[in-house]
């Protein structure tokens, strides 16, 4: 892909001043608990992110941080996409983008129905919008024209992107903001993407579980690199598989 915008490298956050816990010391028999507390500061959550811990609120505790095992791992090269989905890429007309609307995608997500995104509070959207500033979060958006309908957002640490939630408005637009991220992150040359806990859907799309061990030596390995992914709006037809 060639003349089109592509992510600068995220900028320097400085160091934590918080101990950020060994994650091979999570206890698996609570889904992967770290710790709890801190706070959700720039440089707290990177670093966390960097040792592969993630903070998922729980409502009347302080902040939890998880690195679960197993853990679960989207492969660039194994993402299912069904016969539905492919007829879907080929015929709605949409687009997408990468950081067009961050704020707007978190706001989805937080919104979703049924409660579903309600552990995304004030003090978690204002964090991640604090990441995306200085270049260390990203989203997907799913535009049918200029409607928003569905997206996606996490957290890119080198050749790793994790990602954190996803909505949709319109049938299969978040399955759509995922295929997008493939391949936009594969083309930019990064290596895997972590969704964190094994789900049915998730697992329908091509998550395998990955022992902790594993994943953390894989993140090790990519953690540093620069991956410029393309921020233009492109068609999602391209996406449809020949």
């Amino acid at each position: 892909m060639a003349d089109l915008s592509r992510a600068e490298p995220p900028e320097p956050v400085g160091r934590t001043p918080w101990r950020i816990p060994d994650p091979s010391s999570a206890d698996s028999d609570a889904g992967g608990v770290v710790g709890f507390g801190a706070d959700l500061k720039p440089s707290t959550l990177v670093d966390a992110y960097r040792r592969g811990i993630f903070p998922w609120p729980h409502p009347g505790v302080a902040v939890p941080w998880f690195s679960p095992d197993p853990r679960a791992v989207l492969p660039l090269d194994g993402l299912r996409v069904s016969r539905s989905l492919r007829q879907r890429l080929r015929r709605c007309g949409w687009s997408s983008t990468v950081d067009a609307a961050f704020e707007a995608v978190v706001d989805g997500c937080a919104h979703r129905p049924g409660g579903e995104g309600t552990w995304i509070g004030r003090d978690m959207r204002q964090a991640y919008a604090r990441l995306r500033r200085l270049g260390w979060a990203h989203s997907v958006e799913v535009w049918d024209g200029g409607e928003l309908v569905g997206g996606l957002y996490g957290v890119a640490v080198g050749g790793c992107f994790t990602g954190e939630s996803m909505f949709h408005r319109a049938t299969d637009a978040s399955k759509v903001a995922l295929v997008d991220l493939v391949a936009r992150w594969a083309e930019a040359g990064g290596a895997f993407i972590d969704v964190q806990l094994p789900t049915p859907h998730l697992t329908s799309l091509g998550a395998v579980e990955m022992d902790r061990a594993e994943f953390l030596q894989r993140l090790e390995a990519v953690r540093d690199r620069h991956v410029p992914v393309v921020l233009d709006r492109l068609p999602v037809s391209r996406l449809a598989p020949a």
